[in-house]
């Protein structure tokens, strides 16, 4: 063709150069009348360019449906020459069209692009009438009764297209009519649209309605199988049951299947015992069993994760040089020997002996002694991971052995998760803030913890989640408190309690130097040689603005003191900045803690006592006095219960020994007696203030002046008997800080003394006392017994 195609029914003569029309999600075929609606500007052009002509168009369908303004190199080659039988203008701006394919036909080049395209076309040479032979007959047969088939398997089709179809004699026309109304994507349709051969295009057609035949039967099947179960609520779970019912019967991979494969080859991967392998087989068998995006399938998987990722069998190796050990505890922790030895011992324990359990320690301290990050420490010299959860607060029993499956969002407790968390069976588990454990409607914490930390049981602990016995008697637990009566008896039993008692000012200024300073230096952002702390500076610190056991006070201050130098160095100073006792004020203000010191002179009625409290040892002042009255006893200074029956026992004391203090009878009756402890606001109770307030009251009532350098602890009895007292180092210590030269002390006492420092005791005089005789002698020069030195029993330690 050089100048017109001619068609051969319809008679029209069909131009070389015509308007294209690009097109959207749709290919028209020859035959076909369609409606378009046509929006874009460029597109309104070319329809009114053709209506201005011979209403002919060429129809491309574009490569692209998302650009808006596609170029020449995104249309199809082939397409349809159509006419256009009907316009008609939208009120939005739109047109309406309705078109007519009428032949195919090639684009040989693009004459034009703006403002509209105007393309060179070639038309397609059908091929001369086509002889129907039996072969060709029974695949017209075919395609038609297959389209038949569909509308009776539920295909929506025009209800007289089966009637049209029936009608058609040629081959090519049955293929186009089909293809236009079977749904093919734009793709498919372009792919039949070029096929010049009629016969080429039926078989194609033919190819096609089998693959939809086959979905639509098994569609169909699927619709049977699954009526019974659907509802408005499982709609979309049977669309994805067809979606996977069609990859299986297509031959693509099913999922589920490989899931469930994948699970059974990694759980026989993983050293598990008869019965937890029993069990994790037995919810896959079930995972298999269950649509893939049912509820409960989402918990089994879960489970089933955990059971995976959990290190049944994977144990990390112990570090059992017990030199690089003990180096590593060193470097991290000063003094806390007890705590160290501890664990070298169980270190040499497992060198010697494989198969041992771990230890269940309970470190009880108060606040910021280092007992968390001693757990870090032992983690790091045994070589082992360390895992850290809080109890503090705790109510819900479940925290500890997990929730049962059957609720939503059901997890393992605490305790398997940190396992989880570690990677391996025998980590060090640190279990902090035991003693702040709470109790409620939910369960008891502390009960649902005995198993855990009991040897002889948690080989097989039993979390509700998992329903499996886990081991754990390959982990060392340590857990942590401030008090240790807050805990329950059989809970305190199962545990090895190690006391780390508050740090001594030695052992303040030496952490201080070795890891409180250097690490506040590098972070607030200086260097060695821009700040000195002198030992007076750090000493005047400890005690005049931080009163604790611990350090973190301490760290503070410390932190105040590096901002301020590194404020003025950042302002241009250049010189070291020395921290000394005379200049300390100028960075923390005035001093904030008052620390009781030795008395200036001898007094009548002021004894010294030593009082152990959470934040170390102090000296304590007891005070009495006699005056007129009517035989009664005044107790201040918001005494609990204990320290006033002490001073009860000390008034009846003084009483029974009248005849040898000289106090003339009749005297207790016509006397009031008062009993003061100074810093009323600050609660006090314990027993071991007796021996000080009874010497106290032998002072104010024999009117014999008490050493100012002697300062004493002990409980009474009735009968004058000094019993043993505790936190002997700490009152010891503060003894030592007050400038006392002689301290006072229960003999059964004497084994406490070798935890007291050598320093301590060498510069202070420890007597030992068994009886209130022995006592009055050391505090006021006054032997009640009228016998030489040594018969009151008394001893003295230096």
């Amino acid at each position: 063709m050089n100048e017109e195609v001619k068609m051969e029914e319809e008679q029209i003569k069909i131009p070389e150069t015509m308007p294209l029309l690009p097109l959207r999600d749709v290919v028209v075929f020859p035959y076909i009348i369609i409606p378009l609606f046509v929006g874009r500007e460029k597109s309104i052009k070319a329809i009114d360019e053709s209506l201005n002509k011979d209403r002919l168009i060429f129809l491309s369908a574009q490569k692209d449906v998302t650009d808006e303004d596609p170029p020449a190199s995104s249309l199809f080659r082939v397409g349809t020459v159509s006419s256009i039988l009907r316009m008609l203008k939208m009120p939005d701006g739109r047109v309406k069209v309705l078109i007519q394919g009428l032949v195919r036909a090639s684009v040989e080049s693009f004459i034009q692009e703006s403002p509209i395209f105007i393309v060179k076309i070639k038309g397609f040479k059908e091929n001369e009438p086509i002889k129907v032979d039996v072969e060709l007959e029974a695949l017209m047969r075919t395609v038609k009764e297959q389209m038949e088939k569909m509308l009776s398997l539920g295909k929506p089709y025009p209800p007289d297209l089966i009637t049209a179809i029936n009608n058609i004699t040629e081959p090519g026309r049955l293929a186009d009519i089909i293809a236009s109304n079977i749904g093919l994507k734009t793709d498919e349709s372009q792919q039949i649209l070029e096929i010049e051969s009629s016969v080429k295009r039926l078989n194609k057609i033919n190819e096609f309605l089998g693959k939809e035949l086959e979905v639509l039967k098994v569609q169909q099947d699927i619709q049977n199988k699954a009526k019974e179960e659907l509802g408005k609520m499982q709609k979309e779970v049977f669309l994805k049951q067809e979606m996977e019912t069609i990859r299986k019967e297509l031959g693509e991979l099913d999922d589920r299947a490989q899931e469930t494969k994948e699970y059974r080859e990694k759980i026989e991967k993983i050293k598990l015992t008869p019965l937890i392998k029993e069990e994790a087989l037995k919810q896959i068998n079930r995972l298999e069993k269950m649509h893939p995006d049912s509820a409960e399938a989402t918990t089994i998987r879960t489970y089933i994760d955990w059971v995976i990722e959990l290190p049944w069998g994977f144990s990390t190796k112990d570090n059992l040089n017990l030199k690089k050990a003990k180096k590593v505890l060193d470097d991290d922790h000063y003094n806390l020997e007890k705590v160290k030895d501890r664990i070298l011992e169980f270190l040499a324990i497992r060198k010697l002996q494989k198969k041992t359990k771990g230890p269940i320690l309970c470190f009880v301290g108060p606040p910021g002694v280092g007992k968390t990050s001693l757990g870090r420490s032992i983690g790091k010299a045994m070589g082992r991971r360390f895992v850290r959860i809080s109890l503090g607060g705790m109510r819900d029993e479940a925290e500890i052995r997990g929730h049962r499956r059957t609720y939503v969002g059901a997890l393992p407790g605490r305790i398997i998760q940190g396992i989880k968390q570690a990677g391996s069976n025998n980590p060090v588990f640190m279990l902090d803030e035991i003693d702040k454990i709470g109790t409620d409607f939910r369960g008891d914490p502390s009960s649902a913890l005995l198993e855990v930390l009991d040897p002889e049981q948690n080989h097989s602990f039993s979390d509700h989640y998992l329903n499996v016995p886990f081991d754990l008697s390959k982990v060392m637990f340590i857990t942590t408190a401030n008090l240790i009566d807050p805990i329950p008896s059989a809970l305190k039993d199962r545990m090895e309690v190690l006391q780390i008692p508050g740090y001594t000012e030695e052992e303040k200024i030496f952490i201080a130097k070795k890891f409180l300073i250097p690490r506040q230096i590098k972070d607030n952002g200086l260097k060695q040689d821009n700040i000195q702390f002198q030992d007076g500076a750090l000493k005047k610190i400890i005690n005049n603005y931080t009163m604790e056991s611990g350090l973190r006070n301490l760290e503070r201050e410390v932190a105040s003191i590096c901002r301020k130098v590194a404020r003025k160095k950042a302002e241009g100073m250049k010189e070291l900045a020395k921290i000394t006792e005379e200049n300390l004020n100028q960075y923390l203000g005035p001093i904030k803690f008052y620390q009781e010191g030795i008395l200036k002179k001898d007094e009548i009625g002021v004894a010294t006592g030593l009082a152990w409290t959470p934040y170390g040892g102090e000296i304590l002042r007891i005070e009495a006095s006699v005056m007129e009255g009517k035989g009664t006893l005044a107790l201040t200074g918001h005494l609990g219960d204990i320290m006033k029956e002490s001073a009860q026992a000390a008034l009846s004391y003084a009483r029974s020994r009248a005849a040898e203090l000289k106090i003339q009878p009749g005297f207790f009756e016509k006397h009031d007696l008062h009993i003061h402890v100074p810093a009323g606001a600050i609660p006090k109770d314990g027993p071991s203030a007796g021996i000080t307030m009874a010497v106290a009251l032998i002072s104010a009532l024999t009117k014999l002046p008490i050493r100012r350098d002697v300062a004493m602890t002990g409980e009474i009895t009735l009968r004058g008997n000094v019993l043993p007292i505790g936190g002997l180092k700490q009152k010891i210590l503060a003894a030592l800080r007050g400038g006392i030269k002689k301290v006072i002390i229960p003999e059964k006492n004497s084994v406490d003394l070798e935890d007291i420092p050598a320093y301590a005791t060498d510069n202070i005089e420890i007597t030992l006392v068994d009886h209130m005789d022995a006592v009055v002698k050391n505090a006021l020069n006054y032997n009640l017994n009228n016998k030489d030195e040594n018969g009151n029993k008394s001893k003295e330690h230096k």
